[in-house]
């Protein structure tokens, strides 16, 4: 049987891993973060109505340039910003892969702070881009002094920093990118996958924008939205960041269909928003219950949480799931992330922690 060794593939592809989590029929799946709670009714006949009406035109390929799209997310974006400065793609990874095409690729080297979001090397690698795992500090934090000194030892031509961050959740002070930002001579990437999630005051890079020409931020609807299945993640950045892109970017990248299920998904913000208050009402109450167990837990900004097992975190992860509850083993040794999803949802974890605990002590 032919094996991926056999063919000639990029050497330096070989014995490498495809991205993805464990997808397993299993009664509770917090996992991959998505947002636990179906489309409202009111807001699938939307997005049908909306699909329906370019099912006849098929035929034709779509706005190219997703202008309509472009300009109702710079409206929910706010901060005075236009079609103009906003770019969209089949989700934040492939808006991250094409900012990696335009101003990394080969001979070019891209940095993040780990642990952070394992995809980032993975599209460095895809790029051909030379990948530099900078650290945070012991505490999972970022200090400005820190990131300034790793990005003047390695001199990367782009820059990864994520906030609220991935696996650990917390968000980024904004010092830090700052100190980025008047360090880094290429391209700063700041990625708000969890933005909508984040706790009362915490700032976005938006506010940045101005000024920084070499400041992208990029965000999806995947999660906030409860839009993973629709795939659609979008950057905003000055106007000369969104026609570099379009230099690497596939021709009709984003079908019809997609480009109009998430503008109606757009039109009806306030319905799919609804569930983000609930959300953090259960990350909190996560956080809270595990701390007062003595758990050691990292303060979360998303709809996620990092937190201590101690020892062998594949076997924690194992005893969850022979409880029905998947969670997200990171590869960070002795930690595993948490979904918060449902009010029942987080019930079943907390209950699996205390039977895996007590089995562990037995």
């Amino acid at each position: 049987m032919t094996t991926i060794d056999d063919l000639p593939i990029r050497d330096d592809l070989r014995g490498r891993s495809p991205y993805g989590a464990p997808q397993l029929d299993v009664a509770v799946r917090l996992n991959t973060n998505e947002n636990s709670y179906p489309v409202p009714d009111a807001v699938v006949d939307a997005i049908a109505k909306a699909v329906q009406a370019e099912l006849r035109d098929l035929n034709r390929y779509p706005d190219r340039d997703a202008v309509a799209l472009r300009t109702d997310l710079a409206a929910y974006l706010g901060h005075g910003l236009s079609a103009a400065h906003v770019w969209a793609a089949n989700g934040s990874n492939e808006v991250q892969q094409q900012l990696l095409q335009a101003f990394a690729g080969p001979g070019r080297t891209a940095l993040g702070f780990g642990p952070s979001y394992s995809m980032h090397p993975l599209l460095a690698a895809g790029t051909g881009s030379r990948w530099v795992g900078a650290l945070r500090d012991p505490d999972f934090g970022l200090t400005p002094e820190s990131a300034v000194a790793q990005l003047a030892e390695h001199d990367p031509d782009l820059v990864f920093l994520c906030s609220p961050n991935n696996p650990t959740g917390t968000a980024l002070d904004p010092a830090v990118v700052d100190a980025v930002l008047a360090e880094a001579r290429g391209m700063v990437v700041v990625d708000e996958a969890y933005a909508e999630f984040a706790r009362p005051g915490t700032p976005s890079a938006l506010a940045l924008l101005p000024g920084h020409p070499r400041l992208v931020v990029t965000r999806t609807m995947s999660k906030a939205f409860g839009f993973a299945g629709g795939r659609l993640g979008y950057l905003a950045a000055d106007p000369a960041v969104v026609d570099a892109v379009q230099l690497v970017r596939l021709p009709y990248h984003l079908s019809a269909l997609t480009q109009a299920a998430a503008r109606a998904a757009l039109a009806h913000r306030a319905a799919l928003l609804d569930t983000v208050d609930a959300i953090k009402q259960q990350r909190d109450r996560i956080v809270a219950t595990l701390r007062g167990r003595g758990v050691r837990v990292a303060d979360s900004d998303a709809n996620f949480v990092l937190f201590e097992v101690g020892g062998d975190q594949q076997a924690a992860w194992r005893r969850l799931l022979e409880h029905g509850v998947l969670v997200r083993d990171v590869g960070l040794p002795g930690w595993l992330r948490v979904t918060a999803g449902t009010e029942s949802e987080t019930d079943a974890f907390l209950s699996a922690m205390d039977k895996a605990v007590m089995e562990t002590e037995a």
